[in-house]
């Protein structure tokens, strides 16, 4: 790579407030107390190397702790940090080396301080790669805990050389690549705040079934008059309301659209066989605003009464009132979705799902399917019995469940992935639950799931063997010991029904993933391994998290197929099967974060190290694809495309099949190239991380391309561009013509860019 190299002598310091003299209460300016694990007081100590105060941190039990500053640095450079540590009964709890200095997800730290020390100097040289900006912490414990006092001051980071790469591509028609696996596009769904629910689900009602008991904080829905919850015989779950006459019961918060169809229905039943129901769409407070339907009840069973409706106005604050006018009823369930439902699913949100073209959908967890019951998910939709979701918050009402996933598959014309519960479930009930998917009409579970009215099995060939077993927070969570035995006697179950299906083992690099390949190779074909990144200061930093976890995975897997003897004869590859950024205020429901244009430069650089790493990695579902997390974001009435979602969209429709060599010299852009299944095209994709439009040289090897190209971009001057559902929609996928591709490509200042050129003779 050409680089220019300058030596620099710089007596500045980078860092704000490096001798923490300067505080605000009692927190040093500039300065963050970060704390992940265990306990720890922190405070500003008048114990000082030099001026007055230094920081401390401590702790009686053992932490994992320190006070943090992001500073911004030069890329491609080297600087050299010093600073002072003293220590008081510094030891180590859980593998925590003691007080030391480190940067936030590199691994670069200064040697750590333990004991009982004076104030000792400590040093380290960074070389900042691509980083632009650094998280720096004062730090103690380090991936472990450490007890007792330290103190840190006079902290020093001063620039020692920088050099200016000249970016330059060379495309090596000659060396290939495996081809990209198409489940590299995949997609996760969870029933986790509004992915499902909210999301793709076109049911408008909350608690539905009346988990919660009306007027309850819980509950969304309130009495009007006297109502009460009877246990006698409840139409589904614990209870069901009991209205007096002249009682209602309302619920708020409901978005209509003006003159929009909506359509659904109430179970009601007259305990005396002559009371009446009104059932009520409120859209403001005027009687024009309003629609009501009234009907005479002459049973003493749950009679089923349907709907269909448009209002005048349009409104946030809508209400649905189901009322008594004269004598006692009770309320079993009620359901409204817009009319235009797909099969009880959101047409925008599918509309958008159709164009994401995902070739596979992973489902129904996550940590949700540790604890979930894949019977509440079959049979009549009404009288699936309301449950709290295992893991996460709210209500799982039990809507969408088998019969809904797979529909949900059909209509996208994707394959679905099945997860098993391997934590609180056995390996019965997974077996159970692949013969009601797989089994022939004449099997136990096959005959059941024909009453419920699908008589052909479905086949589904994917099946994941649990979730994130290897954690603590997962429900029936077990040491790996135990694990692999269960791991193992759960695949036997499901191959005794079905011995064609594939299987993806819960994996994670390190002593599990080892563990798992050692003693269940036999049992998977696919190993899961999952990754989230935070947000990191600086646009480049921020980026290079996602291609440097996946790059960590796949270094980490080459080793394991290089060493145990146990994968000897298995080709064992990587289900990434959970990806994404994680971070940041929930606007969208629980886990809703929001995207920005950083973040779709980051999926961007990610999918270009899938494409170098084809021959670990098969699968990849990005998690997860609506709301929460997801690359699609809702309202109760508009859905849009986030800027990931943007890329997952034009890298599935538009980039190449067969990886080719791309030399290294590319920096600061991310460059990935592949030619066409077809052979007549081939795809460059450019990720561009700074702030500066940058022409890229290229030099094409073993081929001849064409001087123009097609081209398609996503691009925004700022960084922290956003796309809003129902508004403001200001990153998209731009056409564009390029010319100069048999020599160079220009691209704009963040931004993703993909071009085709033609292949010459």
């Amino acid at each position: 790579m050409l680089a220019i190299f300058l030596t620099v002598l710089m007596a500045q310091n980078a860092l704000a407030n490096s001798s923490f003299e300067r505080v605000a209460g009692d927190v040093p300016v500039g300065w963050t107390a970060q704390r992940w694990g265990g306990e720890a007081r922190f405070s500003v100590s008048n114990d000082a190397h030099s001026g007055n105060r230094s920081v401390e941190v401590a702790s009686s039990t053992g932490a994992d702790a320190g006070w943090q500053q992001s500073v911004a640095v030069r890329p491609y450079s080297r600087y050299r940090l010093t600073a002072w540590i003293k220590t008081v009964g510094v030891e180590t709890v859980e593998r925590g080396p003691g007080a030391l200095i480190n940067l936030h997800g590199r691994p670069e730290h200064t040697e750590p301080v333990a004991g009982t020390r004076d104030w000792t100097r400590v040093e380290m040289t960074i070389d900042t790669g691509a980083d632009d900006a650094l998280l720096l912490n004062c730090l103690l414990g380090y991936f472990g805990t450490a007890k007792g006092t330290a103190r840190f001051d006079d902290l020093e980071l001063t620039l020692l050389e920088t050099r200016t790469p000249e970016p330059k591509a060379v495309i090596d028609a000659a060396h290939t690549s495996e081809p990209i696996p198409k489940y590299l596009y995949s997609q996760f769904i969870e029933h986790l705040g509004r992915c499902i629910y909210g999301g793709i689900w076109a049911e408008m009602l909350q608690d539905r079934k009346f988990y919660d008991a009306v007027g309850a904080k819980e509950s969304p829905w309130e009495p009007i008059g006297a109502v009460g919850m009877t246990t006698e015989k409840p139409f589904v779950g614990a209870h069901s309301p009991r209205l007096e006459a002249g009682a209602a019961v309302s619920q708020g918060g409901i978005w209509f659209e003006k003159n929009r169809p909506y359509s659904g229905y109430a179970w009601v039943r007259s305990v005396d066989g002559k009371g009446s129901v009104v059932l009520r769409f409120v859209c403001g407070e005027q009687a024009s605003e309003q629609r009501s339907f009234t009907i005479q009840m002459r049973n003493r069973e749950y009679v089923k009464i349907p709907f269909s409706v448009a209002l005048p106005s349009t409104t946030q604050q809508g209400r649905f009132e189901i009322a008594a006018l004269d004598g006692p009823i009770e309320v079993g369930t009620a359901s409204l979705m817009p009319s235009d439902n797909v099969r009880g699913m959101r047409r925008d949100t599918l509309a958008l799902l159709k164009e994401l073209n995902a070739p596979l959908y992973r489902w129904p967890g996550g940590n949700f399917v540790s604890g979930y019951n894949w019977r509440d998910g079959i049979g009549d939709r009404d009288h699936r019995p309301p449950r709290k979701n295992p893991a996460w918050q709210g209500i799982e009402h039990n809507d969408f469940g088998t019969h809904e996933f797979l529909d949900f598959c059909k209509e996208l014309g994707t394959e679905p992935l099945i997860v098993v519960n391997t934590g609180l479930g056995k390996p019965s009930e997974a077996a159970a639950w692949l013969e009601y998917v797989n089994g022939a009409a004449a099997t136990p579970e096959g005959s059941r799931r024909a009453a419920n009215g699908h008589a052909a099995p479905w086949s589904v060939d994917w099946w994941g063997i649990g979730n994130e077993m290897y954690g603590d927070w997962q429900l029936g969570h077990m040491p790996l010991a135990e694990y692999t035995v269960k791991n193992n006697a759960v695949v036997d179950a499901m191959r005794a029904v079905d011995p064609k299906i594939k299987t993806i083992a819960s994996g994670d690099v390190g002593s599990w993933s080892l563990g798992m390949l050692t003693e269940c190779a036999n049992h998977m074909t696919l190993i899961s391994e999952h990754f989230y990144c935070q947000e990191r200061p600086g646009v480049m930093a921020h980026a290079a998290q996602v291609p440097n976890a996946i790059r960590a995975k796949v270094v980490a897997h080459r080793r394991y197929r290089d060493t145990l003897p146990s994968l000897k004869g298995h080709d064992i590859r990587i289900a990434m099967d959970e990806w994404n950024y994680w971070y940041g205020p929930h606007v969208f429901g629980e886990l809703g974060t929001r995207y920005f244009m950083k973040d779709a430069l980051g999926i961007a650089e990610g999918l270009h190290e899938y494409f170098r790493s084809t021959d670990i990695v098969a699968m990849a579902q990005y998690a997860q694809t609506v709301n929460v997390i997801g690359c699609i974001k809702t309202t109760p009435t508009a859905a849009a495309f986030e800027t990931t979602g943007l890329v997952l969209k034009l890298y599935r429709e538009r980039f190449g099949a067969i990886p080719l060599a791309v030399a290294e010299g590319v920096e600061p852009l991310d460059v990935s190239a592949a030619r066409t299944a077809d052979g007549r095209f081939i795809t460059l994709g450019v990720v561009n991380p700074t702030g500066a439009e940058i022409t890229l040289p290229l030099t094409w090897k073993g081929v001849r391309v064409a001087a123009q190209g097609t081209g398609w971009e996503i691009a925004h001057p700022d960084p922290m561009a956003y796309n809003d559902p129902g508004g403001k929609q200001p990153v998209q996928i731009v056409d564009r013509k390029f010319d100069k591709m048999d020599r160079e490509v220009k691209v704009k200042p963040y931004s993703v860019t993909v071009v085709r050129v033609g292949v010459g003779p």
